[in-house]
């Protein structure tokens, strides 16, 4: 009898620390939830994914009611980077907002917004990615761009303007890769800008911004500083 108690409290024990995890329990802070994303980035590196784990029938009833994300992040729409496959997440743990070129407009924003506010998300990502068509786009434009992909590019184009300051040589690989890194970055900085409520969350200790950068050969994400 006392067996089968014991096995009870185990596999109770087990359903509720499933749920605490695809709650996002675990990341209270934004330090924290970053180091999770970073850990998770470094399983799919190595292909050692567990993400699956928490995409599974519990926990989607789990989070069938709510959502307690740990982190946003505001990501390229491009179908190499699918963020919750390059930090190995499963349900529940990443809020994700997708564009091309990882550029705010009002929508995205108040995207951003809903789950820093509403869903008390500590972080934010702004993630870019190697050989981005958005901005590759955005270099190799002449002229006013016009209609609704020409918004896009001319949102990337201070970014663009930036790197050919910074970038002086006859490479346009290297350009676009300048103006990819300026762009993620510019989009992290301005995001407070943009946005009241962000800034008024950053100043109060609730949120934490960050600049990073895919590579689409080795699958690593890296930091923008």
């Amino acid at each position: 009898m006392r067996k089968k108690i014991l096995v009870g409290f185990v596999v109770i024990g087990s359903l509720v620390l499933s749920g605490a995890l695809a709650l996002g329990s675990g990341a209270g802070t934004a330090d924290e939830a970053l180091q999770k994303l970073l850990e998770g980035n470094k399983r799919y590196v190595e292909q050692q994914m567990t993400g699956q784990k928490l995409s599974d029938a519990h926990t989607r009833e789990t989070l069938a009611t709510s959502q307690h994300p740990y982190a946003i992040i505001l990501s390229c729409s491009d179908s190499r980077v699918p963020p919750e496959i390059v930090f190995d997440k499963g349900l529940g743990e990443v809020f994700v907002v997708r564009v091309a070129g990882n550029v705010p407009d009002p929508v995205v924003l108040g995207s951003v917004e809903y789950a820093a506010e509403h869903l008390g998300s500590p972080l934010v990502v702004v993630l870019g990615h190697e050989r981005c068509g958005a901005v590759t786009a955005a270099v190799e434009a002449k002229g006013k761009p016009e209609g609704n992909l020409g918004a896009i590019i001319k949102t990337i184009a201070p970014a663009v303007k930036q790197a050919r300051t910074e970038y002086k040589g006859a490479d346009k690989a290297a350009l676009v890769e300048t103006a990819i890194d300026d762009n993620v970055k510019l989009v992290a900085a301005n995001l407070t800008k943009q946005s009241s409520l962000l800034k008024h969350l950053v100043k109060e200790g609730k949120l934490k911004i960050v600049a990073a950068k895919y590579d689409l050969d080795d699958g690593q994400v890296r930091l923008l500083k």
